[in-house]
């Protein structure tokens, strides 16, 4: 199959997909969209929301549309690396033998991940970079396409371990989920009281998710539009020529050249989900919230003032 006939396969199976977690999951388009997005790219994702959300249900939907394997994992202030990343044990014929952990799965719900220690947030983070974790001088490969979605309660940080600027920057995007509107919220409550279940159908497989994700990187990108991105980036830092008076007064550190990889990967993922053949400048700005939102540290000035992080992307286009 040649690539453009490869993008027009993509498009129809992502319109069929979206359908597919319509069947469970009320609204919530922008956040499926960009976690949908995440996945093709091959990035990870942290989802900041408040309990009771339904992230659970949306991540295992989207990983049974996707024909994937997928496995959740609560973070709690006792579990230890070996919990997530397995243990060796002596068989019955005193034999070592390594027992998988439960992020050996292609999609990963890592629940409330500011609730555990470093040393286990770590962990996860080094199985995410390096797509293979080390046990016992051992290292095991981690099954494709591997995904990492976390979950954040922005409520309640007593007792809490919140994620270092360098661990938040291997997220590539930082999604934020809102309360439903009225109509939503009334057909959850029709949907999930009433004896029905839906039933979601498979539509791709582990390789075929691969191949997109092979395919995608090989769109072209034109040079004004990667410039625009790095421009994009480079006006997040105050110290920058680029950046704005804006950006000066309310920011005190700004997104690094990782910033500009995935702003340019999202927006092919997103031309390609489009239809189109190379991404525009369009394209870039649909996916630049969700990828500068956790990447842009603001100052006192910002907080005391109820400047948003959004409020200061929308500034730099």
């Amino acid at each position: 199959m040649s690539d453009v006939a490869a993008i027009q396969n993509l498009v129809q199976k992502q319109a069929a997909l979206k359908k597919e977690i319509a069947k469970v999951i009320v609204g919530q388009e922008e956040v499926i969209n960009q976690i949908v997005l995440s996945v093709f790219a091959g990035g990870h994702a942290l989802l900041v929301g408040v309990p009771g959300l339904a992230k659970t249900l949306m991540v295992n939907t989207i990983s049974q549309a996707l024909g994937l394997e997928f496995k959740r994992i609560q973070f709690t202030p006792d579990l230890m690396p070996s919990d997530i990343l397995g243990s060796e044990i002596l068989d019955e014929s005193r034999q070592f033998k390594f027992l998988k952990g439960p992020i050996f799965s292609n999609i990963i719900l890592a629940d409330e991940i500011n609730r555990t220690p470093p040393k286990t947030q770590a962990a996860l983070l080094e199985a995410m970079q390096e797509k293979s974790v080390t046990i016992a001088g051992e290292n095991h490969r981690l099954p494709l396409p591997y995904f990492v979605l976390a979950t954040q309660n922005p409520i309640e940080q007593e007792g809490t371990y919140p994620l270092p600027e360098a661990q938040l920057d291997r997220f590539m995007f930082a999604i934020k989920l809102d309360y439903p509107t009225f109509a939503e919220e009334v057909q959850v409550v029709k949907s999930t009281t009433a004896d029905t279940k839906a039933t979601i159908n498979p539509l791709f497989n582990a390789q075929e998710i691969t191949d997109f994700q092979h395919l995608i990187r090989r769109v072209p990108v034109a040079d004004n539009v990667i410039e625009y991105a790095v421009t994009l980036v480079n006006k997040t830092r105050p110290g920058n020529p680029l950046s704005n008076d804006y950006v000066k007064t309310y920011l005190d550190w700004g997104a690094g050249p990782r910033a500009s990889q995935n702003l340019i990967l999202a927006a092919k993922t997103n031309a390609a989900l489009q239809g189109k053949f190379s991404p525009d400048i369009e394209d870039v700005q649909a996916v630049a919230t969700g990828i500068l939102r956790h990447r842009i540290i603001k100052n006192y000035k910002a907080d005391a003032e109820g400047i948003t992080e959004e409020m200061i992307i929308k500034k730099l286009f």
